[in-house]
């Protein structure tokens, strides 16, 4: 791999978990996992301004990533990789976020006649659940204690809004937006636990 010679010594690294990933080492997707997940996520939270949008982005940013970690070019270094699918992630939720403010502003008109702009494309939550290392994910969060277990399971899982699990579980939403951002460190914290 000549085309690799021009590469950091941090680089070459995440290119070895790159390829013990494609041939389906789930401990090399932990370790990318692990070594980029707060420098993406402070990115994203850079780019959108919000805590729990930035987290949700990063899962659905590393879900992108290991998914279509075969369309890798070892030209680069993967944090390059990474950091694009990170900026074009953060783009299209700001994007979909302003077609959705202009769907509702004009949801009550009758008159108007617009289209949808209701997205075709996988929710974030959907692609995590199609990740490869989808059942590494579903063994962490099965350890977790059964409130923050159901609360990952409602949100990532079965992909219901804060609104849809408050009702649910009959608690207000600014409890269940803070008892899932708890649930969240708790997990990364255990998956954190296995690289120890």
């Amino acid at each position: 791999m000549n085309q690799n010679s021009n590469l950091s010594d941090n680089a070459k690294i995440d290119l070895l978990n790159v390829q013990a990933a494609l041939k389906g080492n789930q401990k090399a997707f932990e370790k990318l996992f692990l070594r980029y997940k707060d420098a993406i996520f402070y990115f994203l939270l850079r780019t959108i301004n919000n805590r729990t949008d930035a987290e949700d982005l990063t899962l659905e940013c590393f879900g992108k990533a290991f998914r279509n970690i075969d369309q890798y070019s070892t030209k680069y270094a993967f944090s390059t990789w990474l950091f694009r699918i990170a900026s074009n992630t953060g783009i299209d939720f700001i994007r979909k976020k302003k077609k959705s403010i202009i769907k509702l502003e004009t949801k009550d008109n009758s008159n108007m006649n617009l289209p949808s702009f209701e997205s075709k494309t996988p929710s974030p939550e959907q692609q995590i659940i199609n990740k490869q290392n989808a059942k590494y994910m579903r063994l962490k969060v099965s350890q977790l204690k059964d409130r923050y277990r159901i609360l990952i399971e409602l949100r990532y899982f079965k992909e219901y809004s804060y609104e849809e699990i408050a009702k649910e579980l009959q608690l207000p939403i600014g409890t269940i937006k803070a008892q899932l951002f708890r649930a969240r460190k708790l997990l990364f914290m255990n998956i954190q636990n296995d690289e120890l």
